[in-house]
């Protein structure tokens, strides 16, 4: 692969895959606002609004040994198609576990069912499944499933993570020291987490071997409650950890997986089974490679320190939030 089109580029996962690709010796090209900061370095920008129509001008007509698009908006994948389709030997569509109609079924693979699309107008975040099982069809429409990859990434962690998710325990356990820290007690909850640096490592390749059809870019499955154990141990916790139970939690208004008030990766069993447990078996035939957890957790807690275990979160139970639990909860 010697060209790359980015559409996108200049968030987390768009920034990584520009960084390892310029490192490989790809010529990137980075199309985006530029708003949620700055190229790879290396890497040209081209600052476009995708919602205007002319937006693609600049970059139509060139060859374009592949094609990355990380949107979940239709009418934005629908018109990049249209004026890039042509020019493209490959397109990867950057899509989510989230298209999956099913999340009892443990171990589903890539044939599972989908939920209904949403292939046209501006999606909101409720609709954010729908909207991305839409681009996938609008991808496979114009590209045919023999020039286009659809990658359903699961839960995406590592440094740089602006969700604040998976970063949460880490930086909660070494901002509480010795203090107790709330925890779910959910002990057959899975939790699978790829880390962002792989995830974009095995887009690239897939890229340059024209890797074709839907696939689960998942981590491994591992229990929720080991990753809050390693976490405390990468942390060098020394308190206590006080389990709830998932039932006190909800009627305490604790929310599940992210957002404000949570407690993060934490989802209500049986009816997330599946969430944490998707089949990898086609990711892993394709090549993906998988760095330990242990090793993600000590360059996200390197990260969150870097950036402040104080600060604000996007996601998680304030300390003042835990504490009132806590007490609560004794």
């Amino acid at each position: 692969m010697d060209t790359l089109l980015i559409l996108g580029g200049t968030a987390w996962l768009g920034r990584e895959l520009a960084r390892q690709a310029v490192a490989s010796g790809v010529d990137v090209t980075c199309l985006a606002r530029g708003t949620s900061g700055p190229v790879a370095d290396g890497a040209h920008l081209i600052p476009a609004d995708r919602s205007e129509p002319s937006v693609y001008e600049s970059v139509r007509g060139r060859d374009w040994d592949a094609v990355i698009d990380v949107s979940w908006q239709p009418d934005h994948v629908r018109s990049a198609l249209d004026a890039l389709a042509a020019d493209a030997g490959h397109w990867t569509y950057v899509s989510s576990v989230s298209v999956y109609a099913d999340t009892t079924t443990p171990g589903a693979n890539e044939a599972a069912a989908l939920v209904e699309p949403m292939t046209s107008g501006l999606a909101t975040m409720d609709e954010y499944g729908e909207a991305k099982v839409g681009c996938e069809q609008l991808v496979t429409a114009a590209m045919g499933a023999d020039r286009s990859l659809l990658a359903r990434a699961g839960l995406i962690g590592g440094p740089g993570d602006p969700t604040d998710r998976f970063g949460y325990w880490v930086s909660r356990f070494a901002s509480a020291s010795s203090e107790a820290v709330l925890v779910p007690d959910a002990p057959d909850l899975s939790t699978q987490v790829v880390d962002v640096r792989d995830l974009a490592a095995f887009l690239l390749a897939c890229a340059g071997e024209r890797a074709t059809g839907p696939v689960n870019v998942v981590g491994e499955a591992v229990p929720f409650s080991d990753v809050v154990d390693m976490s405390a141990l990468t942390a060098g916790f020394t308190g206590r950890a006080v389990r709830a139970a998932p039932q006190w939690l909800e009627e305490h208004e604790v929310q599940p997986w992210a957002g404000p008030r949570s407690l993060p990766l934490w989802l209500p069993l049986p009816e997330y089974a599946c969430v944490g447990s998707r089949s990898d078996a086609r990711a892993l035939a394709l090549g993906l490679q998988r760095r330990s957890l242990e090793a993600t957790l000590a360059d996200v807690l390197a990260d969150e320190v870097a950036r402040g275990l104080g600060r604000a979160r996007q996601a998680g139970l304030t300390r003042v939030e835990e504490r009132t639990l806590l007490a609560q909860l004794r």
